[in-house]
């Protein structure tokens, strides 16, 4: 189960939508806080539980980027739901 956590590196992704600026006028700004929550993925390398997978959905911050490529990559924050499906039977 430690290396599902891993998934949630995936949401560092995320953090790609903070460092390559877009236009201030394009929606959405606030939505790419979410790539801190791809921090949580760190969780994983920590901590063996499966939170750690739930920080791909860090990866969702990037999906109205004006760069295409940048966000073509947030289909991985998708991957999110595994860790979180994950998380819910690990404490039931």
């Amino acid at each position: 189960m430690g290396y599902l956590g891993l998934v949630g590196l995936f949401g560092l992704i995320g953090l790609t939508g903070l460092l390559n600026k877009v236009h201030p006028a394009q929606s959405g700004s606030s939505i790419r806080l979410l790539g801190l929550l791809g921090l949580l993925g760190l969780v994983a390398l920590l901590v063996d539980i499966p939170l750690g997978a739930c920080g791909a959905f860090g990866a969702l911050g990037v999906w109205n980027h004006q760069n295409t490529s940048i966000a073509r990559l947030a289909h991985f924050g998708w991957l999110g739901f595994i860790g979180l499906l994950q998380t819910i039977s690990f404490y039931l």
